[in-house]
């Protein structure tokens, strides 16, 4: 995975005890919804808010390593940025972090498509898109 942009958008929070699984630590599936919800709140920020009910991301793929643990009551840092964009799709890198030590506990390769809501049907990603993207 490459290094973080200086552009790369970063979000805090806390994880809640209904993250814990029965071996005590935030289970799997919590953290690919960590990674929709960090990629998701980036979009929200900078997609100009006439455009946000007019096109939708939904997720092709996702690559995941787990790397380290996390608990409940820890405030973890999700971070975020977009390595390329080709016709309907773009590439999105997330790190997880722990936020008191900066651990490295999970990275993700999504690969994330663009969707005209309404149709369902794939929507191109602009240049007007890609600069709101790659600043």
């Amino acid at each position: 995975m490459p290094d973080a942009p200086a552009h790369a958008f970063s979000h805090e929070f806390q994880v809640p005890d209904s993250a814990i699984d029965a071996l005590g630590h935030a289970n799997n599936v919590e953290y690919v919804r960590w990674v929709q919800d960090v990629s998701g709140a980036h979009w929200l920020s900078i997609c100009p808010e006439e455009f946000q009910e007019k096109i939708i991301w939904v997720v092709r793929e996702h690559r995941i390593r787990y790397l380290q643990s996390a608990f409940a009551g820890e405030t973890l840092r999700g971070t975020t940025w977009v390595g390329e964009s080709s016709g309907a799709t773009s590439l999105r890198y997330t790190r997880l972090t722990r936020a008191s030590d900066g651990v490295l506990l999970c990275e993700a390769e999504t690969t994330w498509v663009l969707l005209d809501p309404k149709s369902g049907r794939p929507v191109r990603v602009t240049a007007e898109m890609v600069s709101w993207l790659l600043p």
